[in-house]
């Protein structure tokens, strides 16, 4: 059974990742890209479907021994697990090394005290579990194929295959240093080279010492926004430039329900949003990378305009259910591929000129096409803003008005005028100022309920949305305004979960929902960062501080965060770590600095 989502740690080399428990398994890793099929899926199933296992040797009917210790080397992204036995100390070090050639996950055992008796169980299945690759030697080197790929495994210890399982047993003693890697090429490929784990260990920790030092915020929460920032460059596509929402599909918001997707793609929304993030913090060159990869993605057809893309680009991303795999702890289906790609989502316009304004504040090198993509946007929400979408959450539901896309369609509009007044472009002034007024007038008027004092999710409706949150964070109304303050407050009331933490909007195990789905969920972690920023908006600094304090407390041992928080499990839930939950975490804390709303 797979560990907690919390028990994970994230390693990758910008193309890919892999999950790590604390007991020293592999039990997620795709391989070449982030949405390529996976060749260990035992965290969408059992032992079965793939994993690998590394740690101190134990009886074959006891449970895996769980490290003491763990945490990341200094700032960066290399593993190091530690396990105290009755006979002595190990220690494993994992890593990906940023790629130049064949991907490869090196993990590297050391004897620190006694002498440890440790075993390697390799378990390779390609194609998310289904296929038992064809395992043999090759120049003494041991290669698992199947169809296109080709996994090879280099150790110098002996090994032996046992129950279609690759196996290794040896002991470590003090200043031993043992390392095992695998290495992934097309299987029509002549091998890859032979792996240096020594020599990558230390150019992979240079290349994230080197990283992490162009990183402009010092302030008194450094550590959780650097481990936020490393966790978003992994989650970089270095190829191309395009950023995952996550490197996981199916982890459930509703453990045991059917709130299961894949967020190994590129959401215009997430990645608008971490753009701003990086570029706030000082990468300015993953802004530049993140632009280009927009304006090859959008291409010359910005009226159709998706809301996600694989991350090189693709446009199709048809949604499949693996009914082989019984999900994480039973929850099914297990999806890959997202439907949500073709749904109108009128608020993504917004994040990406937001985005684009911003890079261009920052003195982000002038791109023409990028002014004219801008200016092409408008021109469609000028003809599209009155009509219903799907809205930021992605409702499987009849499409409404909601109140946060016409928010959003009033920000793409308000910063392309910004664009034109600044000289860097032209277009219809006059025009655009009187839409930019047409659309704050339609949602002061149709999405705001008088009586209660508070917007609502969509025109009409009386549920509250926690997206509500972002209208004095994108300028629409003032923090002082009577209207942003009664919203933020009626949604404390109402979407707030018991321990302080802020819901999307309410589910409440209904049948079928808002958003078209059976079941619940938990807190969604990037609300509750945006309620802490209003919250200093409005100058409840104390307050605000105490709710981040509260957030950053979720996070598990290593810094990292998933989706959501089920406050009933009290537990981390949804797609590992999340993108989404990471960037709100390094705003607001720039907020709070800026405020000096900290302790001590």
């Amino acid at each position: 059974m797979a560990g907690r989502i919390e028990d994970y740690a994230l390693i990758g080399d910008m193309q890919t990742a892999a999950l790590v428990c604390r007991d020293g398994t592999v039990d997620w890793l795709c391989l070449p890209r982030f949405d390529s099929h996976a060749i260990f899926a035992g965290l969408l199933g059992t032992e079965e479907h793939g994993f690998w296992r590394l740690g101190p040797a134990h009886a074959a009917d006891a449970q895996p021994p769980t490290a003491a210790r763990r945490g990341y080397r200094g700032d960066s992204l290399i593993l190091e697990s530690e396990w105290d036995t009755p006979r002595g100390t190990v220690r494993v070090t994992d890593f990906m090394p940023p790629r130049d050639g064949a991907p490869q996950l090196i993990r590297i055992v050391e004897g620190v005290t006694g002498r440890v008796p440790m075993r390697s169980a390799l378990r390779m299945r390609f194609s998310y579990g289904r296929v038992v690759p064809w395992v043999h030697k090759h120049e003494g080197r041991t290669v698992a194929v199947a169809g296109p790929d080709s996994v090879w495994f280099d150790t110098e210890v002996e090994t032996y295959g046992k129950s279609l399982t690759t196996y290794a047993d040896f002991t470590v003693a003090p200043g031993d240093r043992i390392a095992f890697t695998i290495s992934w090429e097309p299987s029509h490929k002549r091998p890859p080279a032979l792996p240096e784990p020594e020599q990558s260990l230390e150019a992979t920790e240079s290349f994230w010492r080197e990283w992490v030092e162009q990183c402009t915020y010092h302030g008194p929460y450094r550590e959780a926004v650097v481990r936020s920032l490393i966790t978003l460059k992994a989650l970089t596509y270095a190829p191309t430039g395009g950023i995952v929402a996550a490197p996981t599909t199916s982890l459930p918001e509703d453990i045991g329900g059917v709130r299961n997707w894949d967020y190994r793609y590129t959401w215009l929304r997430d990645a608008a949003i971490t753009l701003s993030s990086l570029l706030r913090t000082g990468y300015r060159e993953e802004a530049r990378a993140w632009r280009e990869w927009l304006l090859r993605a959008v291409a010359g057809d910005p009226e159709n305009l998706q809301i996600m893309y694989g991350i090189a680009g693709e446009r199709e991303l048809g949604e499949a259910e693996l009914d082989w795999l019984p999900g994480y702890e039973d929850s099914a289906p297990v999806r890959v591929g997202n439907g949500a790609a073709h749904q109108l989502q009128l608020d993504v316009y917004g994040e990406v000129t937001e985005a684009l304004h911003l890079a261009h504040m920052t003195g982000l090198a002038r791109n023409d096409y990028a002014s004219l993509l801008q200016l092409k946007l408008i021109r469609y929400l000028e003809d599209h803003w009155q009509e219903p979408d799907e809205g930021i959450w992605e409702v499987r539901g009849p499409r409404r008005h909601f109140v946060h896309s016409k928010v959003m369609a009033w920000v793409a509009v308000d910063r392309t005028i910004k664009l034109i007044e600044s000289g860097d472009a032209d277009g219809p002034l006059e025009r655009w100022r009187e839409l930019r007024d047409d659309i704050h007038r339609d949602v002061c008027e149709r999405g705001y309920d008088k009586e209660r004092n508070t917007f609502t999710q969509s025109y009409g409706s009386q549920e509250l949305d926690a997206s509500l949150l972002l209208i004095p964070q994108m300028g629409f109304l003032p923090p002082d305004d009577k209207r942003v303050i009664g919203t933020i407050e009626a949604i404390q009331r109402e979407l707030s979960t018991s321990d302080g933490f802020i819901l999307r909007y309410p589910t409440e195990g209904q049948s079928e929902g808002v958003d078209g789905l059976p079941g619940d969920e938990g807190a969604f972690l990037a609300c509750s960062f945006w309620m802490a920023d209003d919250l200093a908006m409005i100058g409840r600094v104390d307050e605000a501080r105490k709710l981040f304090e509260k957030l950053l407390a979720l996070r598990n041992d290593l810094g990292l965060l998933a989706e959501e928080w089920d406050p009933r499990l009290q537990r981390q839930v949804g797609n590992f770590p999340q993108a989404f939950s990471h960037v709100p975490l390094i705003d607001t804390a720039l907020r709070l600095t800026a405020s000096g709303a900290y302790g001590g």
